[in-house]
């Protein structure tokens, strides 16, 4: 799947649609946190500073504000943290409060740009998150599925030595009863001898021609003959097969429904264009503007086999 291009006309429209990229990534992060942060129908306090209630819903918004710093932080530790981080906020903002900071010029600048943030993430969690039901997200789960043909892939092990009398020295400690873990830990010379050899699983495109040919040919729990690649000799152990298709729906629900967000984000985005005014003042901004609006032009050119010649 690609994600939907905005193609809009008229020059104001061609502005917009220049700088589209940026808005779309300031959506995401409430995006994301449409499933996580979304506020429980009962609000309850979690922690009181001075008097001033900090609830789980404000805990959803913040989680929100840090979401980046939060993808290293161990799921368990993350509430703790965002309540951390309320607190600290809340102390230093009553301090701010005491100060009489509310009338200065920086206050009043940062009011007025964390206002029309506020606006547009309210604008997205009533306007267009909404759109993205489950039900949309099934109906491209199959239609993108049903182009996926299942591809058959092993799970082997393998001792990889330098020479093929090495490899047959190996082969008839097998058939001797030594088990294929123990012998690739002791002779095999590359790093998966610290799993026994193993090499989990893969398609054959994965691997090399003649080590792919060996090992599909092989039945499971059967043994090969010594196999010789570019890297030395290989006994190889087929340990299962099977054929796997799409990933089940759960695994990549998030991704598709972030995916059609976007989209939906950037369709919003090509219908208020058609009416806005975008002037842009800054020389550089407008060379770079200019610039971009060159490049998209030769890449759909490019995409539709270039323009045809006036008859």
């Amino acid at each position: 799947m690609q994600i939907l291009k905005v193609m809009t006309t008229g020059k104001t429209a061609q502005v917009v649609g220049s700088f589209a990229a940026l808005c779309i990534f300031a959506f995401a992060g409430a995006a994301q946190a449409q499933q996580a942060g979304k506020a429980p129908q009962k609000d309850t306090v979690v922690l009181r500073v001075n008097g001033h209630n900090i609830t789980r819903s404000e805990v959803a918004l913040a989680a929100d504000d840090i979401a980046v710093q939060l993808r290293t932080v161990p799921p368990k530790l993350r509430y703790p943290l965002i309540v951390q981080y309320l607190m600290e906020r809340h102390l230093l903002a009553q301090q701010a409060i005491k100060d009489g900071m509310t009338n200065s010029p920086e206050y009043k600048r940062r009011v007025r740009f964390y206002q029309y943030k506020a606006l547009r993430d309210a604008y997205f969690h009533d306007k267009i998150a909404p759109k993205v039901t489950d039900e949309e997200i099934l109906k491209v789960y199959k239609k993108e599925t049903a182009k996926i043909k299942p591809v058959e892939r092993v799970r082997a092990r393998h001792i990889l030595v330098s020479t093929k009398a090495e490899a047959e020295k190996v082969l008839k400690e097998l058939k001797a009863g030594a088990k294929f873990e123990d012998l690739a830990k002791k002779y095999s010379k590359d790093g998966s001898k610290e799993f026994g050899g193993d090499l989990g699983y893969f398609t054959y495109e994965e691997m090399v021609p003649e080590f792919s040919k060996a090992v599909f040919a092989l039945k499971k729990g059967e043994v090969s003959k010594p196999v010789k690649t570019d890297y030395g000799w290989h006994i190889i152990k087929l340990e299962d097969r099977k054929k796997v298709g799409a990933r089940p729906l759960a695994e990549i629900k998030p991704s598709i429904r972030a995916l059609l967000l976007r989209q939906a984000v950037q369709k919003e985005l090509a219908k208020i264009s058609k009416t806005a005014k975008i002037e842009i003042l800054d020389p550089e901004l407008k060379k770079l503007d200019e610039e971009n609006k060159k490049r998209l032009k030769g890449l759909r050119e490019k995409a539709t086999g270039g323009t045809k010649k006036k008859k």
